[in-house]
């Protein structure tokens, strides 16, 4: 795997922009079912994808309210969409969206959304450490981490049972460059996929295996993308300082702990290391835009 990690880094390939792009809730809930129905070897569109991330992460983000510091939305965004263009599913209509909460955590949904805490991002000390914390969630979305999750953890019984309790349909939510979900956080219309993130199928964690290879690949995104390939790396050694932390517990209920992931990237890093050209750290434009 990391032969394969290596052998791609040059082949960095550039996409567009994300566009805007609309959810049909009802349609959402039901290509649970559809996911569901498909043999885990074959594939199933990205619209599918990009329109079940929806769903479940307007139903997250009605129940953990954004920051309202409009200037650190755009500054995660243009880090984390940077970092994605580096990526191998550049076409993604990506977005990172900064909740108000003091928790330390990252989440990442099918089809390139991503949610981080606004207590995570103020506990960094510069733009390669966020850098690093975006990519490893970019990964899960470029492996398809959590959809085959989804795809393992819930059956089709469970996705029809969410599906008669829609209320609304054809709802539209604006995504584009530099736009934080505008019209995400709907109640009344996101009752049933809020019913999924209260399964707790979120706070699961992943097989330990996918949690390193989402962490080296994190590391070859960002140091593709001009940042330090050690960034990654400083931020678990932050996250090593709170275990034992409440505010650090969902973290670490997810996650492996800190110093295990450190220990597993440590022979990793150096072979990324030679192919940085001039990495940045960038602490001076961090402080500025995370106050």
């Amino acid at each position: 795997m990391k032969r394969l990690l290596l052998g791609a880094f040059l082949a960095v390939s550039l996409g567009a922009q994300a566009q805007f792009g609309g959810l049909d809730i009802g349609k959402a809930l039901d290509l649970g079912k559809k996911v569901l129905d498909k043999p885990a070897s074959k594939e199933f569109s990205q619209e599918d994808e990009i329109q079940l991330g929806d769903a479940l992460t307007a139903s997250f983000l009605g129940a953990s309210p954004l920051s309202k510091d409009e200037s650190l939305q755009r500054y995660v965004n243009r880090v984390g969409k940077w970092v994605a263009l580096h990526s191998d599913r550049p076409d993604l209509p990506w977005t990172f969206s900064v909740i108000d909460t003091e928790t330390i955590n990252a989440f990442a949904m099918p089809g390139g959304s991503i949610v981080v805490s606004s207590g995570l991002v103020k506990r960094l000390s510069n733009e390669s450490e966020l850098a690093g914390v975006l990519a490893h969630e970019i990964a899960h979305v470029v492996r398809k981490h959590q959809l085959k999750a989804i795809q393992a953890s819930m059956d089709a019984d469970y996705w029809k049972s969410i599906g008669t309790s829609v209320v609304a349909d054809n709802v539209r939510i604006g995504r584009g460059v530099g736009e934080i979900a505008g019209n995400i956080a709907k109640p009344y219309i996101l009752d049933a996929a809020g019913n999924v993130i209260k399964d707790g199928l979120f706070l699961r964690p992943l097989d330990r295996n996918l949690e390193t290879e989402a962490d080296e690949l994190a590391v070859v995104l960002a140091t593709r993308s001009g940042y330090d390939p050690y960034g990654l790396v400083g931020a678990l050694q932050m996250l090593a300082q709170y275990k034992g932390d409440a505010d650090a517990a969902s973290l670490f209920s997810t996650h492996p702990a800190a110093s295990a992931r450190i220990a597993d990237l440590e022979p990793f890093v150096p072979s990324v290391e030679k192919y940085a050209r001039q990495p940045q750290l960038l602490e001076a434009r961090f402080k500025q835009n995370v106050k």
